[in-house]
């Protein structure tokens, strides 16, 4: 896509853009300090909080609900579920108002849009009524009217990449919502953790496209290739991290860094530490693997950072040498050596709550350079 606008478009819809990347930030980053502190299951049903819209303020005014012979009442953990919930849905509507501007040049597409999201938002009520089949069969036709628009429609104007933010975010409401009813089920902690992360990443991508403030660069080409597998590369260890997160492995080795309780090869079990499916009605808070287990985890998260961090600066030189990208070079450089000391001072601390979100905000801002990057290189113009 060459020549948008913000005006080809609507003429705030790169400010909404931008607004809708600093509250998915904030999401994200607030979504760690959620699961990091314990409070992922501090309101067992979904989207309510033991039946209220916002949160129960005190432990005695809720006697009845159903959720209080899942889990009781913990107020000072039941608000940080509840408050994550409600900025995802203002991110959600943010997106929803990307979805229908950027979709209103096309057939009926503001139709389309709209449609999805009513659909959807007719899931919720059923689901919450126990009719799971039903809400089941309009989530995943809300997702596949989504899927089909963005499919047809170019992106040209960002349609299709609206389109399937839109259909992300849907898909991350159930992952959250499985996150709470599976019992912080590994594979959908991390498929929740990835799935934020798309939808950053996509919104990061949309807001440049629309801000239309390309970098030209004679080997742009080449240079987006490395930047793509940056991504990849950074994203095989992101996944690792939220598997380690979930897993409750952060801790494995003690407290020992560079080796592990000790060892540089400790014993270590990586056939069960990366069984993906153990079936529903497991309570996975604390972790339920053993601790050869749980060391194989950590040891795959230290070897992959090795990987990201030794890619990541290799492409800091790259970018040094080239004309005009110093200064995302010094910044990529910079928020690699801050993630890779973040990462120690989490083993060496023993895991202090406000290192451990700083070292999962670092990674969301790594990802920020890297996809920013890849939207804004071009080839200079002829």
């Amino acid at each position: 896509m060459t020549g948008l606008s913000a005006s080809g478009l609507y003429k705030n819809f790169h400010r909404i853009a931008w607004l809708a990347v600093a509250l998915a930030l904030c999401v994200i980053v607030f979504g760690a300090f959620v699961r990091l502190s314990n409070a992922g299951l501090s309101c067992p049903d979904w989207p309510t909080c033991y039946g209220r819209a916002a949160w129960p303020t005190t432990a005695h005014e809720i006697t009845d609900h159903a959720a209080t012979a899942i889990r009781p009442v913990e107020v000072h953990k039941a608000w940080r579920e509840q408050f994550h919930r409600m900025i995802a849905g203002l991110l959600g509507v943010l997106v929803l108002t990307l979805a229908l501007v950027s979709a209103r040049r096309r057939s009926k597409g503001m139709l389309q849009i709209a449609l999805a999201a009513a659909v959807v938002a007719i899931a919720i009520p059923l689901y919450m009524k126990s009719e799971h089949v039903a809400a089941s069969g309009l989530a995943i036709l809300g997702e596949a009217i989504l899927l089909g628009a963005a499919l047809r429609w170019s992106n040209t104007d960002l349609s299709r990449a609206s389109a399937l933010t839109l259909a992300v975010i849907i898909f991350q409401a159930l992952l959250g919502m499985w996150t709470v009813t599976w019992l912080l089920k590994p594979i959908v902690v991390m498929g929740h953790l990835l799935g934020g992360l798309l939808t950053f990443s996509l919104l990061v991508w949309i807001a440049w496209r629309a801000t239309n403030q390309p970098i030209r660069l004679a080997d742009a080409v080449s240079v987006r290739r490395l930047i793509m597998l940056g991504i990849a590369v950074l994203g095989v260890q992101i996944a690792l991290g939220g598997w380690t997160s979930a897993n409750y492995a952060a801790l494995a080795c003690g407290n020992d860094f560079p080796t592990c309780v000790g060892q540089w090869m400790p014993r270590h079990d990586f056939r069960e530490a990366f069984v993906l499916w153990r079936g529903i009605g497991v309570d996975y808070e604390g972790g339920i693997l053993d601790g050869e287990a749980r060391i194989a985890i950590q040891l795959a998260h230290r070897a992959m950072a090795m990987v990201v961090f030794v890619y990541l600066l290799g492409l800091m030189v790259k970018l040094l040498r080239t004309p005009g990208m110093r200064g995302w070079a010094s910044l990529l450089g910079a928020l690699t050596l801050l993630q890779v000391g973040l990462g120690i001072a989490n083993v060496k601390l023993s895991l202090p709550l406000a290192v451990a979100v700083a070292h999962n905000a670092g990674a969301v801002l790594l990802l920020f350079v890297l996809v920013s990057l890849l939207a804004r290189l071009r080839t200079p113009e002829t």
